[in-house]
């Protein structure tokens, strides 16, 4: 492997995107296509046009990181042998949470073009009720990604070669805060957990995913062998997934099918 493309959600400026450039960079050549500002939970939405800037990094781009992937192995570095997305700020966890995300999103979408994906990010627990800080005053430093930037190098380094990405098309890695020890590795599935609710209020109703809560009490759903449990555990977790939507044959839907003309 000789060229890594590196983009994210959070934007070119971020402190998790920098500690993944440097990391990269001490072993493979790394160029930049990111978002200029904050794009996060935009899923794979697309745009017709982007604006494209020089960046010290590489290239800063007015637009989502869906459409990152596409300007950067279309247009500005179309040679790379990896992508690779992040380093988020938040976890990326559970099958509902993948579409969502931009970070991963930018890894779906390398996956279109064939080359294979990394997608990272750090799981940084909601505070407690009690604790006299805020969430955005966590993972505010680049050496705060060093167990993800670990996980990430490390399998940029050994993945392709291990033959992972014969049947895996990306890889979406999710990393604990660093700890006194390096975390260990764990080959997960996505978390099918789901609580999500919407509370109204007069006018206004208030969407609220309670996994996070639930996380940081370690009240979960999620048995073994999902990357939600994964993380709560303190490992790294790592789910190999494949891009296309999987389809399954229905006898019942068949059905319908042959009877379709006859009723309507």
């Amino acid at each position: 492997m000789d060229h890594v493309m590196l983009t994210n959600d959070d934007g070119i400026g971020t402190p998790g995107f920098r500690a993944l450039y440097e990391a990269l960079s001490e072993f493979v050549d790394v160029t930049a296509v990111a978002p200029a500002d904050d794009q996060s939970a935009v899923g794979r939405a697309m745009s017709n046009e982007v604006t494209v800037t020089e960046h010290e990094l590489g290239y800063a781009i007015e637009g989502t990181p869906a459409d990152c992937t596409v300007v950067g192995l279309e247009s500005l570095c179309p040679d790379v042998d990896l992508v690779v997305a992040g380093c988020n700020k938040g976890a990326n966890l559970g099958a509902y949470v993948l579409g969502r995300s931009g970070t991963v999103s930018a890894a779906v979408e390398a996956a279109f073009f064939d080359v294979p994906a990394i997608a990272v990010s750090l799981y940084v627990p909601p505070p407690a009720p009690d604790e006299d800080r805020e969430w955005h005053e966590v993972a505010t430093g680049v050496a705060d990604y060093r167990e993800a930037t670990r996980a990430a190098t490390y399998l940029a380094r050994h993945a392709a070669g291990a033959g992972v990405f014969e049947q895996a098309e990306y890889l979406n890695v999710n990393a604990p805060l660093p700890a006194d020890e390096p975390a260990p590795m764990a080959i997960t599935r996505p978390s099918t957990g789901y609580d999500m609710t919407a509370r109204r209020d007069g006018d206004r109703i208030r969407l609220r995913d309670r996994i996070w809560e639930r996380m940081r009490e370690g009240d979960i759903p999620d048995p073994e062998g999902t990357d939600r449990r994964a993380i709560v555990d303190g490992r790294v977790s790592v789910s190999p997934l494949t891009a296309p939507h999987t389809v399954h044959r229905h006898e019942s839907l068949d059905g319908l099918a042959e009877t379709y003309l006859t009723s309507v």
